[in-house]
């Protein structure tokens, strides 16, 4: 057991120094360092004592750091806002005072993972709900828009989430060409993926997510799609069964199926599908239930080709983060819809 640092004791409002310790065994997430604040806090009515528990990320990247945990802040609570419980609430982030201006902090509640005991909702319950919950209104203009207020980081690559009327328009721009460009900055220009992703881009994302086909059946019914916000991470190591502990909200602390490290934006429900698809590890019953609460969008006929789509980025994502090894399901996937829609 180690200390909280003093910036973190007056942001968490812990008053009591000797009666707050920092461990940070068993802990783990994959671009950052991790801790578990365990407190002894007043309680609420004043008469007694009671635990508060916090999860708290650090980096020393400096700016990149801030940015990254201001994301996960700001897509934490866009999710727990929509479905309290499904994931931790993010309490605080900032410069940690003891980092010399490099170092940054993310605060969240804690989340007990692996817990027994009552089932509670599952996870197809859990990201339907959350998928069949309108996005936010933009208050710049009054509309449901796709994009998200701040970046994002999938990974470590930057997400800038520029807001667009259009789906189709953001995911061509904001998703598949942002990533290409990352991918080159660290990996050197590659000229046939570069053409593949641009034709994909130009020619095969309008023809499935394009503004009046998405959301409408082969007669022309339908309504188009509805914003909402989705994970933007949801591969199995971003899952589990757990609870929320010591946040003093109770209403938050009923176990069941619950998510974490997440990328989010306001965007299409099946964009969370793609990585689902592309690791694995939900299984068959979980589609058929989520689908129960979350009907495939119109045209249902261009669902796998849809989801295909969205795994593309992840793909593309991983190759820029991990190299060359993840070129080959890329072009896969591109071969195999330029081929049915490249005409």
């Amino acid at each position: 057991m180690a200390p909280v640092p003093d910036s973190l004791l007056r942001i968490l409002e812990i008053p009591d120094p000797a009666k707050a310790s920092l461990s940070t065994a068993g802990l783990g997430s994959g671009f950052t360092s991790t801790g578990a604040i365990r407190a002894t806090v007043p309680s609420p009515d004043g008469h007694g004592e009671e635990e508060r528990r916090y999860f708290v990320k650090t980096s020393a990247d400096g700016k990149a750091a801030g940015e990254m945990f201001r994301g996960e802040y700001e897509s934490l609570n866009a999710i727990a806002t929509s479905v309290p419980g499904f994931c931790p609430r993010a309490l605080a982030w900032g410069p940690l005072e003891e980092g010399n201006g490099k170092s940054f902090f993310l605060a969240t509640e804690f989340l007990d993972l692996g817990v027994s005991g009552r089932r509670g909702e599952s996870l197809a319950q859990r990201l339907g709900k959350l998928h069949s919950t309108p996005a936010p209104v933009d208050q710049e203009t009054g509309r449901r828009r796709f994009g998200f207020p701040v970046p994002t980081f999938c990974g470590d690559t930057k997400q800038p989430n520029r807001y667009c009327d259009s789906w189709a328009d953001f995911y061509a721009n904001e998703r598949l060409l942002t990533i290409l460009a990352t991918s080159e900055t660290r990996n050197g220009l590659d000229a046939g993926l570069r053409d593949m992703v641009e034709r994909t881009a130009r020619v095969v994302v309008p023809a499935l997510l394009g503004d009046r086909h998405l959301g409408y059946d082969r007669s022309g019914h339908g309504e188009g799609i509805t914003p909402v916000v989705v994970h933007g991470d949801l591969w199995c190591g971003n899952a589990d069964r757990g609870r929320i502990v010591g946040s003093g909200r109770k209403a938050d602390e009923e176990a069941g199926d619950v998510v974490y490290d997440p990328s989010a934006c306001y965007g299409h429900s099946e964009f969370d599908l793609g990585i689902m698809k592309m690791f694995g590890g939900f299984g068959g019953a979980f589609f058929t239930d989520y689908h129960k609460m979350v009907p495939k969008t119109e045209p249902v006929d261009e669902y796998d080709d849809r989801v295909r789509l969205y795994e593309l980025y992840h793909h593309l994502n991983h190759l820029a983060i991990f190299g060359a090894g993840y070129k080959s399901g890329a072009v896969a996937i591109m071969q195999k819809l330029l081929r049915k829609y490249g005409n």
